[in-house]
């Protein structure tokens, strides 16, 4: 099964927030693959275990969420991740 969400969690509060990923979680666990876009980076690192990172249409990076969170290689990657805007 695979599970395509768009900004799952967009103005959602907290709460709701962490009770989405929570069935996220389960449902990765129970074998879905899940491919979501969001810009929430916080919830990139909480959820991810592979990043196709797009800006403008075209793919800037992609790999492992592991690699693309601690070792960015793009300056637009590693402007995201150091929270600032990304243009």
């Amino acid at each position: 099964e695979v599970l395509f969400l768009d900004e799952p969690c967009a103005n959602l509060d907290g709460r709701a927030t962490r009770e989405i990923e929570e069935i996220l979680k389960d449902a990765q666990a129970n074998g879905t693959r899940i491919l979501m876009s969001t810009h929430d980076i916080g919830q990139a690192r909480r959820l991810a275990s592979n990043v196709v990172f797009l800006m403008g249409g075209k793919i800037m990076e992609s790999g492992p969420a592991e690699d693309f969170f601690n070792a960015p290689i793009t300056p637009q990657a590693i402007a995201l991740i150091n929270g600032d805007i990304v243009e």
